[in-house]
């Protein structure tokens, strides 16, 4: 996979007096089927999160709070995306390494997944997912 396919999607807002409103439709506003959704938070400060590339896993990451940024790595190229709007997103499909760092205080990231969580289809090793790459 190539880090063409990852990108940062603009999402709907409804704003009016009371305060803004924004959700996330899959298959409308993402290009998948939302089946699990986690958030990370209290993230202790210099602490870095991922670290990981998923087999089988599309993700849009949204910082709901605050902001962190995301290192998205292909196995050719790296790239760092600053999170810091709740009404945008980052689209990354299968087999793309990511980590997160640099957590404001109090920022909430929140993760739209297209399949539940599996252990056996997570790539914790970065010199393994190099190697996937080159089959």
């Amino acid at each position: 996979m190539s880090l063409s396919k990852c990108k940062i999607i603009d999402l709907p807002e409804v704003t009016n007096p009371k305060g803004n409103l924004t959700f996330i439709e899959g298959i409308n506003h993402i290009p998948f089927e939302i089946k699990r959704v986690y958030y990370v938070y209290n993230t202790p400060e210099g602490m870095n999160r991922g670290g990981h590339a998923h087999k089988n896993l599309h993700q849009l990451i949204v910082a709901i709070s605050g902001s962190f940024d995301v290192i998205l790595d292909d196995g050719k190229e790296r790239k760092n995306y600053h999170l810091d709007k709740p009404n945008t997103g980052l689209y990354t499909p299968p087999m793309i390494w990511h980590e997160f760092n640099n957590f404001s205080i109090g920022a909430i990231c929140l993760v739209f997944v297209s399949d539940i969580f599996s252990k056996e289809l997570t790539i914790d090793s970065y010199s393994f997912f190099k190697d996937l790459l080159q089959e």
